[in-house]
């Protein structure tokens, strides 16, 4: 099949040839969701965690004598049972979330994301993705010029362009990937995509 492919002003500059296996696969929900949740659960940082008696401040002191208070004895107020204290079993920041996407299964998820992008004309194809002058001007007008001011947008390049970055770089609701970077949940998240024309070739090469 072919993509169409515009260039920076927005006109025709001819088309490109992509693999039907990549560029109009079948959608399939479930497979999209399964690679989804494990790449994001594969982010997460692991930095939260909960504190064990050992772990808490204070409790340096008995807080009552041994006998003769009427009270369970108590040699901590660092314990489970007391307000302050640490966790009987307390979740370390380590866990095992991370899941495993074997390669056949995603690059299918991702060549699914692409496809229904293309359905829903959120895919866009230029010849070269770059702008006149490294200018946040430069960048607005870019996105203006091509009805995505408002939205979502996300650039895939081969190559990176300085221009590019440093006139989109302040625009708060722009984002850059390489093509090595491409993953599925920022591709689901935009509502644009935009890339150029040797990067759909090296994605087509990639998931074919």
């Amino acid at each position: 099949m072919e993509l169409k492919v515009i260039d920076v002003s927005g006109k025709d500059a001819g088309s490109v040839e992509v693999s039907d296996v990549v560029f109009d696969r079948p959608y399939n929900e479930s497979l999209i969701h399964q690679i989804v949740v494990a790449y994001m659960s594969g982010e997460r940082q692991g930095s939260k965690a909960q504190k064990t008696r050992s772990e808490v401040s204070g409790g340096g002191a008995k807080p009552f004598r041994q006998k003769g208070t009427g009270r369970a004895r108590a040699g901590t107020t660092r314990g489970p049972i007391w307000v302050g204290g640490g966790r009987a079993f307390a979740a370390p920041p380590e866990r095992k979330n991370k899941q495993k996407n074997k390669r056949k299964k995603y690059s299918g998820g991702m060549a699914a994301i692409l496809a229904e992008l293309n359905r829903q004309d959120r895919l866009v194809v230029m010849d070269v993705v770059t702008l006149s002058e490294p200018k946040t001007k430069a960048g607005k007008a870019f996105l203006k010029d091509h009805d995505m001011l408002t939205s979502k947008v996300l650039f895939v390049e081969a190559e990176a362009d300085v221009n590019l970055a440093r006139g989109l770089s302040g625009v708060s609701n722009v984002g850059f990937l390489g093509v090595g970077e491409l993953n599925p949940y920022d591709l689901v998240a935009a509502d644009k995509v935009v890339m150029s024309k040797a990067a759909v070739e090296r994605i087509g090469a990639w998931l074919s």
